[in-house]
C-alpha cells in the first residue's frame, strides 16, 4: 500500500470506526477508503461507515456505528439496559433518544427505534463511554430504569420491573440517583410499590 493508504487504515484503526467526514478532517480524501473497502483492506459497514477488518470488535460494536451514523443520539431504554446489564432481553433495534424537534435518522447501519425526549429528559444522566474506540452517549443506569417506567407501555411493565430489580441488586448505593430521576420522569409514585417489594 502506498503512504497515504496505510494512513487511511490506521487512522480508521485508530478512530474504531470512521465516516468520510473524519477523514476528511485529518485531510485524507473519502476515495482512498473507498478504494480500499473494495480491496478488502478495509470493511465498509454500511453507506459512509469504514472500518478495518481485523478489528476487535465488542459485543456493543452496534451502538458505535449507531454512534457515529447519528452523533446527536442517546442511547437509551432496551439498548441502555442491555449496556447495563439489567436486562435478559436482547433488542432487535438500536433504541435511541433523541430531541424533540430533530429529524428521524435515514439509512442507520443498524435498526433504530427512536423515542423523542425534550428538556431535562433529554439531557439528564447522559454518560459517554468509549466502545471500540468511538465515544458513545448513554444514559446512566439509573436514569434508564426510571426512563422504563415512563415508557412501560412501549416497552412493557415486565422489563421495566426486572430491571429495577436487578439495578437495586447491582447499585445498592445508587437509590438517590434512581429517585432523582424517577422524580423527572414524575414516575416515582409508580414506581415506589415495586421498590417496597424487591427492596
Amino acid at each position: 500500500m502506498q503512504g497515504t493508504e496505510v494512513r487511511t487504515v490506521e487512522a480508521v484503526r485508530r478512530l474504531g470506526v470512521a465516516r468520510p467526514r473524519d477523514l476528511k478532517a485529518l485531510g485524507i480524501p473519502v476515495e482512498y477508503a473507498r478504494r480500499l473497502a473494495s480491496r478488502g483492506a478495509l470493511v465498509r459497514i454500511s453507506r459512509g461507515l469504514y472500518a478495518v477488518p481485523d478489528a476487535d470488535i465488542s459485543a456493543q460494536h452496534s451502538l458505535a456505528e449507531v454512534a457515529k451514523a447519528v452523533p446527536k443520539a442517546t442511547v437509551c431504554l432496551l439498548s441502555a439496559l442491555r449496556f447495563h446489564g439489567l436486562t435478559t432481553q436482547s433488542p432487535s433495534e438500536i433504541w435511541i433518544a433523541l430531541d424533540n424537534h430533530a429529524w428521524h435518522p435515514r439509512n442507520p447501519p443498524f435498526p433504530v427505534r427512536v423515542v423523542y425526549f425534550s428538556g431535562a429528559a433529554l439531557t439528564e444522566g447522559v454518560e459517554t463511554h468509549r466502545i471500540d474506540g468511538v465515544a458513545v452517549r448513554i444514559y446512566s443506569a439509573a436514569k434508564t430504569v426510571a426512563d422504563c417506567f415512563k415508557y412501560r407501555n412501549k416497552i412493557g411493565p415486565e422489563v421495566a420491573v426486572e430491571a429495577l430489580k436487578d439495578y437495586v441488586q447491582r447499585h445498592p448505593h445508587g437509590m438517590d440517583a434512581l429517585w432523582r430521576h424517577a422524580k423527572l420522569d414524575r414516575v416515582a409514585t409508580v414506581m415506589r410499590p415495586y421498590l417496597e417489594v424487591v427492596g
